[in-house]
């Protein structure tokens, strides 16, 4: 075996980590997973609306639900059509930047709740989180990809 120059080895390992951060980049949730969560997020707030009782018992198990389908997701623990990434690769703070972004949809949704219904408008809860919704189901994607690369997840 021939003896290795520091710049090979230097770019050798470059090539590796861009390949790992290129790879890292993909990691996501489907889009159809987006969509669900856009209609449960409409479905709560209907119930939320009408039923209150009913929305709040909904609210728990959709965040149990969430939590157990997108921690299963983004472990990488699945394989997919095309590739299996380790949490090493995907990233460990992944789960907390998906916990995030869900905390602060929350907040979003109260707050356009708030504001029309300060505006007078009939049924603001189910209004907001139709708002919101589509928020999730157009721009979920880009909005996790964006916050990942925020937090170096």
């Amino acid at each position: 075996m021939t003896d290795t120059a520091p710049e090979q080895a230097r770019a050798a390992l470059d090539a590796v980590d861009r390949a790992q951060r290129h790879v890292a980049d993909e990691v996501g949730l489907p889009r159809g997973y987006w969509w669900a969560m856009a209609a449960a997020w409409t479905v709560l707030g209907v119930l939320g609306s009408v039923w209150p009782w009913l929305g709040g018992i909904a609210a728990a198990a959709f965040g149990t639900g969430h939590a157990i389908v997108a921690t299963r997701l983004l472990g990488g623990r699945r394989r997919t059509g095309r590739v299996q990434v380790s949490t090493a690769v995907a990233g460990r703070r992944t789960p907390l930047v998906v916990i995030g972004m869900l905390v602060v949809l929350v907040g979003a949704t109260i707050a356009a709740a708030l504001a029309l219904d300060a505006d007078g408008a009939e049924h603001a809860g189910i209004w907001a989180a139709v708002l919101v919704a589509a928020v999730i189901g157009f721009g979920g994607p880009d909005i996790l990809s964006v916050l990942r690369r925020w937090a170096r997840a």
